[in-house]
């Protein structure tokens, strides 16, 4: 795994980015030595399946919504099904 500073990151955004986006590379940012960030390839699949789910969510959610009782926060809810 390359590990880059933020300034040659910043001198080499182009060139760093083309190496993760074709050969699937890992880069490890660093700030004063320590590494602060992770610039990784995403898998075009996995990003497909991710927004997928969160649209289930938000059918869910709507779903939730639609029943929930007006006035009560999710806060009361949860401490009412603990008690």
């Amino acid at each position: 795994m390359l590990t880059v500073s933020i300034r040659e990151l910043h001198q080499r955004t182009s060139a760093l980015v083309r190496l993760v986006r074709e050969e699937g590379s890992e880069i490890k940012i660093t700030y004063r030595g320590e590494v602060v960030a992770l610039l990784i390839p995403v898998n075009r699949q996995t990003s497909l399946e991710e927004d997928q789910s969160w649209v289930e969510l938000d059918h869910l959610a709507a779903e939730i919504g639609a029943l929930w009782p007006e006035g009560v926060s999710a806060v009361e809810a949860i401490s009412e099904s603990r008690r």
